[in-house]
């Protein structure tokens, strides 16, 4: 495993909540983050049909582009009952027009469920693939996954993308319902992150 041992991360993303969640993380190491957006880097497209494959993309082309160590995650839904549905395609199941709506994304999502006629508890889990690039093209991978089921209603204001609808294993509240900090513990970017600091940051 390659050690971090620079003073910048770039984080691979145009997405402020990601890049807020990685600040606070980085900054009590003395690590100043910064993002794509900020270096006016564009959205590479992300053509791959897995979650480590648009990871890359990302990693790899701030990393090139900027002579920077960078940080990217691709990461996503998986329903057992839609056939492992939404997958890598789980944003663009938010996409609208006017940016990401994921009141429509979960709507769609049990839309899909009672078209299946899918017998509840709806199995699910969040995956998350984080990929660390150098600019000479080393990388460095690591995994999370947090396996729960679907609600509906949806529950909670916090959180984001499908929080409201996901309610992980061995809890009865869902992610939306849960503090920063509750839900951090038990994420499936969480866990990735854990590994990912322990390998590369210690």
């Amino acid at each position: 495993m390659r050690q971090f041992d620079s003073t910048t991360l770039l984080v691979a993303t145009h997405n402020a909540g990601k890049l807020e969640e990685f600040e606070q993380i980085m900054s009590p190491l003395g690590i100043t983050v910064t993002s794509a957006k900020a270096h006016d880097l564009p959205e590479p497209e992300e053509t791959e049909d897995s979650f480590i494959g648009n990871a890359r993309i990302k990693a790899h082309a701030a990393a090139r582009a900027t002579g920077l160590v960078a940080l990217a995650d691709d990461s996503g839904l998986q329903v057992k009952a839609l056939d492992g549905a939404p997958g890598v395609y789980t944003a663009d199941w938010a996409e609208t027009p006017q940016g990401r709506d994921f009141v429509m994304a979960m709507e769609k999502t049990h839309a899909k469920l009672m078209e299946a006629d899918a017998p509840e508890p709806w199995e699910a889990r969040f995956c998350c693939t984080l990929v660390l690039a150098w600019p000479d093209g080393h990388e460095e991978v690591f995994e999370g996954h947090a396996e729960g089921t679907l609600v509906w209603p949806r529950r909670g204001a916090d959180g984001h993308g499908y929080d409201p609808m996901f309610q992980p294993k061995g809890e009865s509240r869902t992610f939306a319902e849960m503090t920063a900090k509750e839900k951090n513990a038990r994420s499936h970017r969480g866990a990735a992150i854990k590994a990912m600091m322990q390998a590369c940051f210690s």
